[in-house]
This record gives structure tokens, sequence and C-alpha cells, in this order.
């Protein structure tokens, strides 16, 4: 991608936006960065780049004067950028125009972190160079102008709002339910948003989808891949612990595998499909099964206490990511926390999950309160001040045998600096139960 000479804008300056900077400056454009942020709130490698800036906001940018405009996935829209008359694209689509390799995207609204980390294990196993990042953490435009086999992105439908010639050769769409409603006007848009990795697939290419989900398959149909499905009675079914691969009848064990949920070995199936679609082999894939380590927040085991087992699934920051890792517990009853920043999607299907699965609720944070009202009918409710007030309420409301989940269905952000930190505080709780203490 030439952009010598062009008068490139980027508009958020975080670490992708500093990724999608320095990228255009190799490729020869004048690049003007701007950010609502002031320079004390950005990341110092800013500074070296140098670049025009405009911070604390983006007044007196002359984005009509732009021949290209980058967006960094955070950025929410702008009307002076929608009515510049410049083309716009996101970070991650830039990223795509400068990569030589094939790319495998996963996207979702949960699960596209544990599929994606698989996707890369597998493939490392088998000798690939391989770049994983993008919504992941490492920004898409750090894979540009590196020698590899595989392009790993897991995608967002923020970063698919600017996407025009994304073309993924194997795209997998592991589910879609409400989240980020406070961005998105309707359920139909932000899957619309998800579905665009499917857009520019041609023939040759391959769409993976989960086995039965209709909403899925329609956004696969927008392009013209391949459809592939998993789990169910897929084309890569789920039986137990073994994935089946209809085609073949091969079959890839789980056993064994670090792996808590029955969407987490949906999850490893729906990476074994991709994989394959690329050609790897089993003994690559049994490899990178058996080096895989979950990653933290994510259905994590955290302790086991009175015969109470204690998971982290901080990253659980949607209704549907609740209600997935609720079902998908081996335990027959759960006592799940829950709550923080509303998104403002409806809690009935958590309500729903709670009837088949849940012990009890406690609650916390800001939307406390909504959640109690539309479970509290399902299940006993209990309210906290903080985390670790919480576990031990949960750990009184559970019996043997049970689990205590932390699966918020909401963000972060009230009374904690991000998932992490929620997550770390929420282990670190358990981790000061005592079992004498439990007991009593």
């Amino acid at each position: 991608m030439d952009l010598s000479n062009q008068r490139v804008i980027v508009v958020g300056l975080g670490k992708s936006g500093v990724a999608a900077a320095r990228l255009c400056q190799r490729r020869g454009a004048r690049v003007l960065g701007t950010d609502a942020a002031p320079a004390e709130k950005l990341p110092r490698e800013l500074g070296e780049l140098g670049i025009e800036l405009c911070l604390g906001g983006h007044a007196g940018v002359d984005f009509a004067g732009a021949d290209l405009i980058v967006l960094s996935p955070g950025v929410p829209p702008l009307s002076e950028v929608a009515s510049a008359g410049a083309p716009v694209i996101g970070e991650m689509e830039l990223a795509s125009r400068c990569v030589a390799a094939p790319i495998l995207a996963v996207g979702g609204t949960n699960g596209k972190s544990t599929t994606t980390t698989l996707c890369a294990d597998m493939l490392r196993a088998g000798g690939q160079r391989i770049f994983a990042g993008a919504n992941l953490g490492t920004p898409a435009c750090e894979a540009a102008d590196q020698e590899l086999d595989v392009v790993v992105f897991e995608v967002s439908s923020f970063q698919l709002e600017h996407a025009p010639s994304f073309h993924p050769r194997v795209s997998v769409l592991l589910n879609v339910s409400e989240d980020h409603l406070d961005r998105y006007a309707s359920f139909e848009e932000y899957a619309n948003a998800k579905g665009n990795a499917f857009v520019n697939q041609a023939e040759g290419d391959v769409a993976v989808v989960p086995w039965g989900d209709a909403a899925c398959e329609r956004q696969a149909r927008r392009g013209r891949g391949k459809v592939v499905t998993f789990g169910g009675d897929g084309d890569y079914a789920l039986r137990g612990r073994s994935v089946i691969e209809r085609a073949t009848a091969e079959e890839f064990s789980l056993e064994g595998v670090d792996l808590y949920g029955r969407h987490n070995l949906e999850n490893a199936a729906a990476a074994i499909a991709a994989v394959r679609a690329l050609g790897l082999g089993r003994p690559a894939i049994e490899a990178g099964l058996r080096g895989f380590s979950p990653l933290h927040h994510r259905m994590a085991l955290v302790r086991e206490v009175s015969g109470v087992r204690f998971y982290d699934d901080s990253k659980g920051t949607n209704v549907g990511a609740a209600v997935t890792a609720l079902r998908g517990l081996e335990e027959a009853r759960a006592v799940l926390i829950a709550g923080g920043r509303d998104k403002l999607g409806s809690y009935q299907p958590l309500a729903d999950a709670l009837s088949e699965k849940g012990r009890a609720v406690v609650v916390i944070g800001e939307a406390a309160d909504r959640i109690a009202d539309a479970v509290g009918r399902a299940v006993p409710v209990a309210r906290a001040g903080s985390m670790a007030e919480a576990v031990q309420v949960a750990l009184g409301l559970a019996q043997p045998g049970d689990a205590v989940l932390l699966s918020p269905a909401c963000s972060s952000y009230d009374m904690f600096k991000d998932y992490v930190d929620r997550g770390n505080r929420f282990a670190a709780a358990v981790r000061a139960l005592g079992d004498e203490e439990a007991r009593a």
C-alpha cells in the first residue's frame, strides 16, 4: 500500500492509533494524529513519531483536506469525520492492506480471545510463522511488513465498521448476542457489523459458524465462502470432550486440555475447524491443544473451597457471556456474582439461565437493582458492597458440589479499573478464604 505524499489523518492515538500512524509514515504519508485526550493520557511513544498532533479535541483539524482517514477501534462515530468526504477506514483494515499472508479472523460476542489463542497455538505447533493480535491486544498494524504464513486477527464489531475490503481466507463467527447497544441503534445493526467479516469472502474461502445458529449463518451467507459448522451435529461435532470431523471421522480429544465449560469446548471445535480449513494436520492440532493455557479471567478455575469451585469469568461483560458461562458449567448449580456498569440490554436471558442452573445471585455495582429485579423470581438475591464481601456471601449461599461463578454481565468501570482488576480482586478474595473459615 503506497501512501507517498498522501495526507493521512489518524483519529484516536492509543496503541492502535500509534501503530497505524507509524505504518502510514513507513508508507510515505504525511500524518496528522488527533485525539480527544490530552498528551499526558496517551502512550509515551506518541512523542517519538515526529508527526503533527492535535490533542485534547479535534477542533482545527481539516478532515476535508485528508486523502485518507484512519479510525482507531475505540473511537465513537464523529460527525466531522463522516462529513469530510475522504475515504474512512479502520486500523485493522489498514493493516489488512499491508499483509500478504492469508488472514484467519475470529469474531463473535463471546469467546473470541480463547478461540483466537487456540488457533494461534495450533498453527505455531505446526511450525507456521504467525501473527496473533488486533482485538486480542497487539495492534493489527504490527503485522505489516513481517514475513508470515498466517495472520490471526481477533475482530470486534468496532474494527469491522470501517473495513470495506477486509478479506479473511477463513472467518469465524462464534455467536452473536446483545452487546454494545449504547453504540448501536439495534441488535440487527450490531450483528451486521459482526458479519462484515464475511462480505468479501470468495469461493475457496471458508466461513465457520455454529451449527443450528440461523443468525450467524445468515451473516456468513453475505459472502461466497464455504460454510462450515461446529458444535452440535455440525461438520465439527462435539461429543463429550471430543471433536469429530465428520468428513473424515477423525476424532480430536479434549481430555486433559485446560478448558472449563461446554462453551469453551465449542470454542475448541471452532478453532479446529478454522485451522483445518488452512490445511493444518492432526499432530499440530493435538500439540497446540495440549500446550494451551487458559486466558486470565475467562472461565479460569481459581480454587476449590469446602467442595465449592470458584471460577473467574470477569471477561463476561455482557448478558450473553454470563448466560453461556452458567449453562456451560459442569456443576449442577451455581451462585452467580453479577453486576457493574449497565449496558442497557435485557437481563431476562440471565433469569432464564438461573432458573435452570442458579442456586443464588450476589449483585454488586450500579446495575445491582436492575439485575435483582430481573432475576429475583428465579433465585434468591443477596447484595454486597465489595468484591471481598461478595465472595464471602456467595460461599455462604453455596452448597458442596456447587460452583461460585464471577460472570458479571456488565462492564467493570463503576467499581474497578477494568475487567482484569475485577478478576484479580475476585481471585485474591477467593484465595484469602481459609477452609476452616469457609466451613464455619
